[in-house]
């Protein structure tokens, strides 16, 4: 497993978050995803998520829309 931190903002306050993951790098997209999954991956809230065959482009617009921005990984 990979610990993996992303520092981001959310609805333009700063936070971060460690994922613990298999795989052996971390794309921005790929993080967009799980910080989607980890904030609105609830039932209610599914419909707003990308997609599976997204862009990352499209990908990081809709976490845009989500509130989720400057997402960096650490």
């Amino acid at each position: 497993m990979h610990p993996y931190t992303v520092q981001y903002q959310l609805n333009g306050q700063p936070t971060s978050h460690t994922f613990e993951l298999k795989q052996p790098s971390l794309a921005r997209h790929e993080a967009a995803l799980h910080l989607m999954v980890l904030h609105f991956g609830d039932g209610e809230n599914s419909l707003v998520m990308p997609p599976a065959d997204a862009t990352p482009a499209e990908v990081l617009a809709q976490a845009e829309v989500l509130g989720l921005s400057d997402i960096e990984i650490a």
